[in-house]
């Protein structure tokens, strides 16, 4: 996905050689064409020598020969001038294909039109515009075919034929073998477009399928990873508490809990404010100690958390409860509420939700790295119509880069110096702030489970920062939850 001001947008695929890929995300081979070509010029060239040196027939064959010879040449100019592995444009595989119509209406113009056998091949050119290209394009190319088949069912040269002789069929029978040309050429175009649609449709699928699974895969392995770091970290995180406890209790009670005494002495008032200023350190060490181990039992356990997770709750709710961990006194993290309104005006209801794990781990990791990112806010924005739930988190921080824009969201993939780098990285304070690249990656996987969309920019000039949004159809939610959609009570 790449923004467009605070636009979100999909990402299509697309590829620069010769031009752009086919419009549908397809292409043909250089290469293809060119062997084709060839084999059309070699039997083009056999045929004209065959009736004119083997059966002896009067034709014009050295004008043929020039128009064989000018194929034979565009062939050569294309190989040496582009590698035969390039992928044509749609646009440039088209003209390509347009060329062999007119050299071949050029050929049978001057063999006879429509009372050559050989005026079938216009099926050749037609069915491989079905196949690889739009049907626009396809159209396009169709179109040109039944205006030169017409052209040659009444202007051509003789048929070759023994000298002193000349073969001519009736009009209606020439009648007939341009219908037949035109059914032709219609019924296969539009046989081989549907089938060459499918046989995408079902790769594109496939492709789908693999990707999911793929991602699966990488989930579950994070899973394994997860229960064996929550076993792992038990022991040292332990340790750590126990250690900080041990150096609380050797805190003064007076140092603690009381202001300094107006009547120490000032040497006295800065050892005490400095021992003050300790104790508060063990404090909060103690306190994000006892938050790692409930992270690492729920991780550790996690058919408790699945019981714990079976309630419901509003939006909002959910909202405020991810909001309150982060919030800091160097950071205002707001939370906004835009309700939509009914067919009579009326403000609707706030969306009840699953407390689906997915939904908090995704939603509280997007949160948390907004706030790191942040300069001064953050602000979430929840809202509710009719037909969609979304949450948009906005922070003013340096927004996404270019490069992690189109890579966000796949594993290993981080702005933070890595864990496994040699140089480490620092974040706006100068402090390293190493990252493994993988909390987004699982937060976007989570979210898509529940069926979510997100959508990633960057906020317009002259602000700054990173917009993430999140969302689900309405209708999917309340059916987990029991509710009832607002158009099923209309």
């Amino acid at each position: 996905m790449r923004e467009t001001g605070t636009t979100m947008v999909m990402q299509q695929p697309t590829g620069r050689i010769l031009g752009r890929k086919t419009a549908a995300g397809r292409s043909v081979r250089l290469q293809t064409l060119v062997r084709l070509r060839w084999l059309a010029v070699l039997g083009q060239l056999a045929a004209v020598l065959f009736v004119t040196f083997g059966l002896g027939f009067a034709m014009p064959f050295w004008p043929a020969v020039l128009v064989i010879a000018l194929t034979a040449w565009l062939n050569i100019f294309l190989t040496l001038r582009w590698r035969t592995g390039t992928r044509l444009s749609e646009t440039h595989a088209a003209l390509l294909l347009a060329l062999d119509i007119v050299q071949l209406a050029l050929l049978l113009f001057l063999t006879g039109g429509l009372q050559n056998p050989f005026a079938i091949l216009f099926l050749a050119p037609v069915t491989i515009a079905a196949t690889t290209l739009s049907s626009r394009r396809t159209l396009m190319l169709g179109g040109l075919a039944l205006v030169l088949i017409t052209l040659l069912a009444f202007f051509h040269h003789p048929l070759p034929w023994w000298p002193g002789e000349r073969f001519s069929l009736p009009q209606l029978y020439v009648l007939g073998v341009w219908g037949a040309l035109v059914s032709g050429l219609a019924f296969t175009a539009f046989y081989a477009h549907r089938i060459a649609c499918e046989s995408w449709e079902m790769a594109e699928a496939l492709n789908a399928a693999e990707l999911a699974l793929a991602r699966q895969q990488q989930l579950y392995a994070l899973d394994g990873l997860a229960a064996a770091a929550a076993h792992e970290l038990g022991t040292p995180l332990a340790t750590i508490a126990l250690v900080a406890k041990e150096m609380r209790r050797e805190c003064p009670k007076e140092t603690a809990d009381s202001p300094s005494d107006r009547s120490a002495q000032p040497n006295d008032a800065g050892a005490i404010t400095l021992a003050r200023g300790f104790c508060e350190d063990l404090d909060l060490i103690i306190s994000q100690a006892e938050r790692c181990r409930d992270i690492l039992a729920r991780l550790a356990d996690h058919r408790r958390a699945g019981d714990a997770m079976l309630a419901r709750v509003k939006l909002t709710v959910m909202l405020e409860q991810l909001i309150e961990p982060v919030r800091g006194p160097d950071l205002d993290v707001r939370l906004q509420v835009r309700a939509g309104t009914d067919a009579s005006g009326e403000p609707l209801p706030e969306p009840v939700l699953p407390r689906n794990p997915g939904i908090l781990y995704g939603l509280g990791n997007i949160i948390e790295n907004a706030c790191d990112f942040a300069e001064r806010e953050v602000v979430i924005t929840a809202e509710w119509d009719e037909e969609e739930i979304a949450v948009t988190i906005m922070d003013d921080g340096q927004g996404f880069s270019e490069e992690v824009m189109d890579r966000l969201g796949e594993p290993f993939v981080t702005t933070r110096g890595s864990y496994y780098s040699t140089d480490g990285g620092e974040d706006s304070s100068g402090e390293p702030s190493p990252g493994m690249g993988l909390g987004f990656f699982i937060a976007k996987t989570l979210l898509e489970r529940t069926g979510a969309q997100l959508g990633l920019a960057n906020r317009p000039a002259p602000e700054h920062g990173a917009i993430v949004r999140v969302a689900w159809p309405r209708w999917l939610l309340e059916t987990e939850t029991g509710e009832t959609h607002p158009a099923a009570r209309a």
